[in-house]
């Protein structure tokens, strides 16, 4: 039997430097809670969501939680950092400021909800989704999949263990030093933050995210999960509806 193949992104395109794809929603789509199609749907207002991938990996490996977010309702944008796939530049503390540049090119996009547009990250993708929602009320919400500590992320790149582009390690472990996620979680801004962690995670302890959680001012929600491993949450397409049903709830509450 032929299964159809992963359906494309509705725009490819580059942002700032920054190769990006982008997901939409199918407002003619959506039937309602009868199972008929609306002849003529609503002007659309959906929430956003970007994706930020981890440390040597590429907005393509996160192409499965694009398609599942555009599938609830979501229009969501996976990006290259930089340092890694086709975007320009290496990794620097740029690299923050990058994710609430996409958030904001997000925003501006015809049919999202400007106010509601969170960040999703895994691992380095975690620790910059909190940081950027710490720096930037752009930011509605964060989910942080096994988000990686700034001491951890320091230590991988003194091992050389990233495959990605960096053209100062010394600059770029000098600001990881001085990026402490336990210090940014606590000037959110009321922003729901989803902390999800495998328990079996053999690179970044489940204990960051639980230290998080009790840091991380409401609203909050924390899912751990037995065994596992650094990689098998940011794919479980039911922890992640999960998390964005939870998500979508707590943005609908805000003014």
């Amino acid at each position: 039997m032929e299964h159809p193949p992963p359906r494309a992104p509705d725009r490819e395109d580059r942002h700032l430097g920054l190769d990006y794809a982008l997901w939409l929603p199918d407002p003619a789509g959506r039937e309602d809670r009868r199972g008929a199609r609306s002849r003529k749907p609503p002007a659309p207002q959906w929430p956003g969501i970007v994706i930020c991938h981890g440390a040597g990996s590429r907005k393509e490996n996160h192409a499965d939680f694009a398609r599942l977010a555009a599938a609830n309702g979501w229009a969501a944008l996976g990006f290259d950092a930089r340092g890694h796939g086709g975007s320009e530049g290496a990794m620097s503390a740029q690299a923050v400021d990058d994710v609430v540049a996409m958030a904001e090119l997000l925003a501006g996009h015809d049919g999202v909800y400007r106010g509601r547009v969170a960040v999703r990250g895994s691992s380095l993708g975690g620790f910059l989704a909190i940081h950027a929602a710490a720096l930037s009320p752009r930011v509605a919400g964060v989910i942080a999949i096994c988000p990686a500590s700034a001491e951890g992320l320091a230590r991988g790149l003194r091992q050389g263990r990233f495959e990605m582009r960096v053209e100062d390690p010394l600059t770029l472990e000098a600001w990881l030093d001085r990026a402490d996620l336990r210090e940014a979680v606590t000037r959110l801004r009321r922003q729901p933050l989803v902390l999800l962690h495998a328990e079996g995670d053999e690179q970044v302890p489940a204990e960051l995210s639980g230290e998080l959680y009790e840091l991380a001012p409401p609203p909050r929600k924390l899912i751990l999960v037995p065994g596992g491993d650094h990689r098998s949450v940011q794919h479980d397409s039911e922890l992640q509806s999960v998390a964005l049903l939870w998500l979508e709830r707590e943005l609908a509450r805000r003014p």
